[in-house]
């Protein structure tokens, strides 16, 4: 059984289709076995993207990911970071297929609703990063 992280950053929080989003991951066959609610730090966001640091859009994706709350998630399934990647589609929402989340809900490439591991190793970081053995279930 795979996992792999999720978040629905601020954007899709002040939107209100976090309960949307959960729906897709539950009707694709996705369980969630952690989910919480944090307001990153500027530094905890900086440490989370520091794989990123060198990138010209470092800075402002960590000033967003910052400016308000979001909610964390661990799915899990039979491929479930292809499936969550699918779900989510592109990075851009104008290149995202029709009925993904970034399609229907993003307002562009820097809020773009949410975000998802790409890779068994990123995952297990990132899902590091958030939750602890005891909170995964």
């Amino acid at each position: 059984m795979e996992r792999t992280l999720s978040i629905v950053k601020p954007d899709g929080v002040k939107k209100g289709v976090l309960g949307e989003v959960i729906r897709r991951f539950q009707a694709a066959g996705i369980r969630i076995a952690a989910i919480k609610m944090i307001h990153m730090t500027k530094a905890e966001a900086e440490g989370f993207y520091a794989v990123h640091k060198a990138r010209p859009f470092f800075s402002s994706l960590t000033e967003f990911m910052s400016s308000g709350s979001c909610v964390v998630m661990v799915l899990e399934g039979e491929n479930v970071i292809r499936k969550n990647r699918d779900l989510m589609g592109a990075t851009n929402p104008k290149e995202a297929a029709a009925g993904t989340i970034r399609r229907d809900f993003a307002s562009d490439i820097e809020h773009n609703i949410v975000h998802g591991s790409d890779a068994p190793e990123t995952a297990a970081f990132e899902i590091g990063y958030f939750f602890n053995a005891l909170e995964i279930h």
